[in-house]
């Protein structure tokens, strides 16, 4: 009788074991860096957590770095998010990678952001981390692909979705959801104001529509 006792109260105690919430961190460049900013993307994420109740299930967390490449990120990748033991790890880079060619002379050769970028899926799913890889949005807004580097941008976007398929990773493709909005409510071709405020970083309007599905992305 003691034994049986003794099984059902630790039974008990295992199903009344206070559950982890399921981590989710953004690994990215500057767009990720400004998201934990008061009307960032990350932000708003967590508010909606609060609202709908779910921020006991989930803990949502930023790990961007302005200027970062895809190198950069498979340089700190153990410092700046494993430390932070994610369940889940949102990656969203490329646009450095590309812009920089032109900005500063810089960013990375096609071929090499493509080691690196599965060298380091290769490194979080040895961890047995669930990833969601994003395609860099924009470098200029132009919906008729006359933005400088809309080449570049489609060329490392198609990388990422095939990636995406072959390591089974989630995908959310920012490429092609930021020319479908853009079509909708760019009518005047601008280069900038409708998701950004420089063709690049993103404006109010940007983190709301960017949280929007960066939450269905990771949130269940």
């Amino acid at each position: 009788m003691k034994k049986v006792l003794f099984l059902l109260l630790a039974f008990s105690l295992f199903s009344f074991k206070e559950k982890r919430p399921l981590n989710v961190v953004f690994f990215g460049d500057s767009i990720t860096e400004y998201a934990v900013q008061p009307k960032g993307f990350i932000t708003l994420i967590q508010q909606r957590l609060k609202d709908e109740h779910k921020d006991a299930d989930y803990t949502v967390a930023g790990a961007g770095i302005g200027g970062d490449k895809i190198y950069d990120l498979y340089l700190r990748y153990e410092n700046d998010v494993l430390t932070k033991k994610p369940d889940v790890v949102v990656i969203w880079v490329g646009v450095n990678d590309v812009w920089h060619k032109r900005l500063a002379g810089t960013g990375t050769d096609y071929v090499k952001f493509g080691r690196f970028y599965t060298a380091l899926i290769k490194k979080f799913q040895a961890q047995n981390i669930k990833l969601v890889l994003c395609t860099p949005a924009s470098v200029g807004e132009k919906t008729d692909y006359t933005n400088e580097l809309d080449g570049d941008l489609n060329k490392y976007s198609q990388y990422i979705r095939d990636i995406a398929k072959e390591y089974n990773c989630g995908l959310v493709d920012f490429r092609a959801l930021f020319h479908e909005y853009g079509l909708k409510n760019n009518p005047e071709n601008k280069e900038k104001d409708i998701l950004t405020k420089d063709g690049v970083h993103l404006n109010d309007e940007g983190n709301k529509y960017v949280a929007d599905l960066m939450y269905k992305a990771t949130i269940k």
